[in-house]
This record gives structure tokens, sequence and C-alpha cells, in this order.
């Protein structure tokens, strides 16, 4: 989908739009993703929003590390004009020839987005098209803009109540349809990844710790921190909360006592900044996996469902076999 006004023009278009949406009413069920191709391109409904695509998009501004990595991973990132809030680096397993530019470190505005004049703008959350962001998704439809948001984050509609890795490479797939290019070499790989990752065996509980400090912000038992904490063979201690997130008060982690803290670090609150906290404290520094350092650490932007789940799985329970009781 090409845009045929000014980027001036369009951003105009856009504010007098207004914060109109017609999206179609949520799914009572999460389907797998899919795609129906024909002469007029490839149409796909995403997150509760019909689009069609009828030619591979060529330019891309994406928003969130996940779906950056998807189109790095599928051969397509030099389709990339712009990113927005990369939540860390490129793991080594991705690389691209020339540094990704960059639009914002957090979510950007429809102006700095549209006048980099793209095809598609392909968001890691769905809160992303929204009037007070880059846009609706109708509006920027109407203005010739294609939108899509990594299907295992919808929120609105077509909201998945879990995950699995099916349902990964099910999106890597239609992603691919979408640019019409070959996702098998990508799917292969991750099942290959999963196929080497032994499960521990011993029956660990382990609290996913995402942020927060008075009120923990951990992983629940319906989103990509529960899947990869099944794939390593840990019982979520959290895994009774709805959701892939969720608060969880720390007496109910101090209840717990889990055999394991996993710990996800980025640039703004590190891993070492967690630990710390959790060392320095009276009360929680008592925890079992506190005293025995049993920690297990996964870089934020793996700790979303994309084509780095897998690979953080396999890490997960790599860390997991080093631990001794």
């Amino acid at each position: 989908m090409r845009r045929s006004l000014p980027a001036v023009a369009l951003v105009a278009a856009l504010a007098l739009a207004g914060c109109a949406s017609s999206q179609s009413p949520a799914s009572s069920s999460s389907p797998a993703p899919s795609a129906s191709a024909s002469a007029e391109g490839v149409t796909v409904s995403n997150c509760g929003f019909d689009a069609t695509f009828e030619t591979p998009p060529e330019r891309v501004v994406t928003i969130k590390s996940t779906t950056t990595e998807a189109l790095i991973a599928l051969g397509l990132g030099d389709r990339i004009v712009g990113t927005a809030f990369q939540d860390g680096p490129l793991p080594d397993s991705l690389t691209v020839d020339e540094p990704l530019p960059v639009i914002d470190e957090r979510m950007p505005g429809a102006e700095s987005v549209l006048e980099l004049e793209p095809d598609l703008i392909f968001s890691g959350w769905e809160s992303a098209f929204a009037a007070d962001a880059v846009g609706t998704r109708d509006e920027l439809a109407d203005l010739g803009v294609g939108t899509y948001v990594w299907p295992t984050a919808c929120m609105s509609a077509d909201a998945p109540t879990e995950v699995t890795f099916d349902d990964i490479a099910a999106e890597v797939e239609q992603l691919a349809d979408i640019f019409d290019v070959d996702a098998s070499g990508v799917v292969a790989d991750q099942q290959e990844m999963l196929d080497g990752i032994t499960a521990d065996d011993r029956g660990l509980s382990a609290l996913w710790w995402s942020s927060g400090t008075e009120t923990p912000y951990v992983g629940a038992g319906q989103g990509a921190p529960e899947l990869i904490l099944e794939t390593a063979g840990l019982t979520n201690v959290a895994s009774d909360l709805e959701g892939g997130w969720s608060p969880y008060g720390w007496e109910s982690v101090l209840a717990a006592d889990p055999d394991v803290i996993v710990i996800v670090d980025s640039a703004w609150n590190t891993a070492d900044h967690k630990i710390d906290y959790l060392e320095s404290d009276p009360t929680l520094s008592q925890l079992t996996a506190v005293q025995q350092h049993r920690y297990v650490i996964v870089p934020f932007a793996a700790s979303e469902a994309g084509v780095r789940t897998a690979e953080a799985a396999a890490s997960v329970a790599l860390q997991v076999s080093e631990i001794a009781l």
C-alpha cells in the first residue's frame, strides 16, 4: 500500500480524521492468524481489523523490537525505513548491514512516522494505533498506509488466551505471506532450537519478575513468560493469574518462595539493579532463591512473544540446568 499524498497533507488529514474508529467487534475466540491471497493481494484479519496488502510492503516503520526482529529474521531488514520503541539491541543471531534509522526512543507521533512515507506501520503494541500516537488504523487506511499488529499482542480483538510456539510459527508465516517471502527457514530454525531443549525435571518453581519494586509486575499464566517457563521445565508461581503479565504482591512471592527467580534485564531496569534490590531488602533477602543466588536472566527484548521466544526458552533451560540445589 503506497501513499499518494505528500507527508504534510497526510498529517493534516490524519488530524482532521479525529479519533473515530470502526474496528470489527472483538472475537470470542482466538483462531490462528490466517491470510487469504488473491489477484488483489493478501487480506488478513488482524486484531479485529481487516487489511488488504495489494503488493508486498516496501517501506516499513516498526514499533517495538518484536516487529523489527521478525522482519530481519525473514530477510526483510532492508525494508525498514524507521524504528521506534526498541526494547534493546539486536541479538547476535540477527544482523543488518546498516544501522536501522531511529524515529523515537519511545512511542512516535504521526508526523514523524508519516514523513518517512511508509506503506506499512508494523507494531508490537496495538495501542500504537491510537489518535494520540501514530493514528487509528481506519484513519491510516484512508491515507493509504497499511497497518499490522504482531498477533499475540492483540488486546481489543482476537486477544489470545494463551501463547504457543504453533501460534508464533503461524504469525511468522502470515507475516511472510504479506511480504510474499518464504518463512519455512525461520520456522524450521526455531523448531530445531526447541527440539534441542532439555526441560528441567526437578520440579522447580519460578517467579518471572519483569519490573516494579513496590508491587512486582510478573509473568502470568497466558503469555510468553508462561510459555518459556513451561518449556524450560519450570512451574510458574503466578500461573493462576490471567493475561501475559500481572501485578503480584511481594506477600504472594514470599508465600510461594520460588526455587528460581527469572529476572528481565533492560537498560532502564537492569538485572543487577533488581538483584541488589532483592538482596538488600530485609524480608525479600530471606527468599530461598535469593539466599542461594538462583537467578536466571532474560533480555527484555526477548520477553515478549516473537522470533526470539524459542531462543529465550533455550537460554532459560540452559541457565536452569546449571543451578545446583
